[in-house]
């Protein structure tokens, strides 16, 4: 009986400890998050604060109707597809790579890893200078100093989302293969012994006992680097603030925009909700596509 009160009693310790968290949480997440679908089907904005009137679809149909909204899916899609292939490929290339007996290893690791340290506005307004049309930009001075015409990086429609992309990929790589490092580290080197005795080559050995190895931060770093890149928002915000045009608009810089510029509440929160059930989508396919990687691998 004293047994059972004194689990009785721990339990309910914890409990209390974990009360006020749950509280936070269900305040400034939980209700938030449903309020959004709420004010989703209603007709809330800077002009109508009260006596909100129900609207069904409306705020879903103006959104597939709506130029800003529309491209600004596009562009998070290519950004993020773009930044989970290369960010996932180059930092296991990288970690491959480093994890060879190199006395400049360390070295190595640090510089790529150092970019992560910082912000990405820092990176952001870093680049934005090194890549100027102005007198100060680096790159176009390289670029004019061997006889070529001055590329406009992000005053180019069709090049801005393409620069930014390759601003995180120098930022955002390092990171990547700190992880794959971890990962391979783990690996046991009985396994590659067991390879070359079986005659395997150095892409036999990558092939057969590294990669499927690796699918477990191949996984996290893929999820995670396609749900970041779907809701980009400061680099954008640091290099091009959606422009020139709406050519370089994200879904949270058009989210922002429609929102707390226009004053569109409503039209904001089925924004959030499309977003929401599009993440949640896409990042099920993933998982699904991984496992089955993963199955076959083994």
């Amino acid at each position: 009986m004293n047994t059972k009160m004194r689990l009785l009693k721990r339990e309910l310790d914890y409990q209390i400890l974990i009360l006020p968290v749950l509280i936070f949480y269900v305040l400034f997440c939980v209700y938030p998050f449903f309020s959004t679908f709420y004010y989703s089907f209603t007709d809330y904005s800077n002009m109508k604060l009260d006596n909100l009137k129900f609207v069904g679809l409306d705020n879903f149909k103006g959104i597939f109707k709506s130029d800003l909204l529309t491209i600004s899916i596009k562009n998070s899609i290519i950004y993020a597809i773009l930044m989970t292939v290369f960010q996932t490929s180059l930092g296991l290339i990288l970690a491959v790579f480093l994890d060879r007996k190199l006395k400049t290893k360390n070295i190595l690791r640090s510089m790529f890893f150092l970019p992560a340290v910082f912000s990405p506005l820092i990176i952001g307004y870093l680049w934005s200078y090194i890549m100027s049309t102005s007198d100060f930009g680096l790159i176009n001075r390289a670029v004019t100093a061997l006889g070529f015409a001055k590329i406009n990086f992000l005053g180019n429609p069709d090049l801005a989302l393409y620069s930014v992309v390759g601003t995180q990929l120098w930022q955002w790589t390092g990171w990547v293969m700190v992880i794959f490092l971890a990962n391979l580290q783990s690996i046991p080197k009985d396994l590659y012994e067991a390879a070359e005795i079986d005659g395997a080559n150095s892409w036999g050995k990558f092939w057969r006992v590294t990669l499927p190895l690796m699918q477990p931060s191949v996984n996290v770093v893929s999820v995670t680097a396609m749900i970041g890149g779907l809701k980009v928002f400061d680099i954008i915000f640091a290099l091009t603030e959606g422009g020139p045009g709406n050519s370089t608009q994200t879904i949270m810089t058009a989210y922002i925009k429609t929102v707390f510029t226009e004053g569109f509440y409503a039209k904001g929160a089925a924004f959030g909700v499309v977003f929401f059930i599009a993440v949640m989508i896409i990042t099920m396919v993933m998982m699904s596509f991984l496992k089955k990687w993963g199955e076959q691998t083994r």
